[in-house]
């Protein structure tokens, strides 16, 4: 399965959260249930504002996270949100009508990070299909954020580093890759 077909499938499965996340008021959940409201009601803006931003550029680029400068880690920021929210939240919001139920196993902590492990049903005219996530959460000064799903098997975050940003940092470190960046996001926003 290559790496957008999981990126994808984590994305539609994502938006699935909600009908679940609404049975049961988990602290934990919490900023799951609000990334899926607001990406289901166009607010993406405050979706973006539950995702752990600061975790997910330095898991994407590992030890080049601090050899980057302010300003590069901030760019870096603000364009993968772009990125997701212009290419990730309208498929989200399509795959909605398809939700049959979600089910939630309790949150499992640890320090400042949690997980949340579920099970998207997705009910198609001829059968149900089940998919398990696994959400991975960050507690940043108060609130909980969301950083990583795997899906499949699959975590969301090592599919983009792996196949997207490690190799465009070997091949021209920051400079390349926040150019790439740039250039996919003023296509995607011609769209």
């Amino acid at each position: 399965m290559n790496a957008r077909f999981r990126t994808l499938a984590f994305l539609a499965t994502f938006a699935f959260a909600l009908p679940a996340l609404a049975a049961k008021e988990d602290p934990i959940a919490k900023p799951v249930k609000t990334v899926v409201q607001s990406v289901r009601y166009e607010r993406d803006a405050l979706a973006l504002k539950h995702f752990g931003s600061q975790e997910q550029g330095k898991f994407l680029l590992g030890d080049n996270w601090d050899k980057g400068t302010d300003a590069q880690r901030k760019e870096f920021v603000t364009l993968f949100q772009d990125l997701f929210a212009n290419i990730a939240f309208p498929r989200v919001r399509e795959n909605f009508k398809n939700l049959d139920t979600i089910t939630y196993e309790p949150s499992q902590v640890q320090g400042p990070e949690a997980t949340v492990a579920s099970t998207v049903f997705i009910k198609h005219p001829l059968k149900t299909q089940e998919m398990k996530l696994k959400y991975r959460l960050v507690k940043e000064a108060a609130a909980w954020k969301v950083v990583d799903v795997t899906v499949l098997g699959s975590s969301m975050l090592q599919d983009i580093r792996d196949t997207q940003v490690k190799p465009l940092m070997e091949k021209g470190g920051w400079d390349l890759l926040l150019e790439r960046m740039r250039t996919e996001l003023a296509k995607v926003k011609k769209k």
